[in-house]
């Protein structure tokens, strides 16, 4: 099983539309693909059309009240299911920091899913307990950032973050997202950074038919296949795969 987390220190870079979009692209490749939605806004389990069946699903999974494998949910896609988050999600730092070994939690509670090929992880901004969880749980952080002075301050805290606590940086994956080709600035730092060979070549641009998502509550694939998005998403995940699986 494969872990992927799609994480970025910064909130509203497209983590989440990257997250549903890759689960779909693998789903449709024939991996067994599992979305667990982390964010306390619950963005992923909208866009799927799938809510918590009980309250307080987050919380009680990190209790072990509930049995992750009895909140997996199926999407109306083949091969995709969801582990949804409600807002009870936004005490996971606090559930974290009262119990045992409370960095590898994720990656306990992991260890009792059998049957999946693939495991997306849709991570809420920052730096915490949890998201050192996210770190030791993921063989590969996938990491959406905007081509501007702001996203890539962030992606260089995170990098630091790992080598000051010995993780490895080679589990860290970039990618440019919401690229707008009318800003100069964009393709002057996506051209940095690509001479460095610190991102995907592949990006995903700033476009409506992303943004559209929330009104279909569906992966871009469903209502505009065939747009240029569509092939950038296509492409993404076709290096994730070269890289990563």
């Amino acid at each position: 099983m494969t872990v992927f987390a799609l994480y970025n220190l910064k909130g509203g870079v497209g983590k989440t539309a990257a997250a549903i979009n890759l689960a779909y692209l693998a789903a449709a490749d024939g991996y067994k693909t599992l979305v667990w939605d982390l964010d306390p806004q619950g963005s992923s389990s909208y866009y799927l059309n799938v809510k918590a069946n009980i309250k307080n699903e987050s919380k009680k999974i990190f209790e072990e009240a509930l049995d992750i494998k009895d909140a997996v949910q199926a999407s109306v896609f083949e091969n995709l299911w969801v582990i949804p988050a409600d807002i009870s999600a936004r005490n996971t730092d606090t559930l974290l920091s009262e119990q045992k070994h409370s960095r590898k939690k994720i990656k306990s509670l992991l260890s009792g899913l059998k049957g999946f090929d693939i495991v997306i992880l849709d991570c809420p901004p920052g730096i915490s307990l949890l998201h050192e969880n996210i770190f030791n749980a993921a063989g590969w952080i996938l990491m959406p950032n905007i081509p501007t002075t702001l996203s890539i301050n962030s992606f260089e805290t995170v990098m630091e973050y790992f080598e000051n606590n010995e993780l490895d940086k080679n589990r860290l994956k970039c990618f440019f997202s919401m690229v707008d080709h009318r800003k100069n600035l964009h393709h002057e730092v996506m051209q940095q950074f690509y001479k460095e060979k610190l991102f995907f070549k592949s990006y995903i641009p700033y476009l409506s038919d992303v943004e559209k998502m929330g009104i279909h509550q569906q992966p871009l694939f469903e209502y505009a296949n065939s747009s240029y998005a569509a092939q950038c998403f296509r492409d993404l995940w076709h290096e994730v795969k070269k890289v990563c699986l």
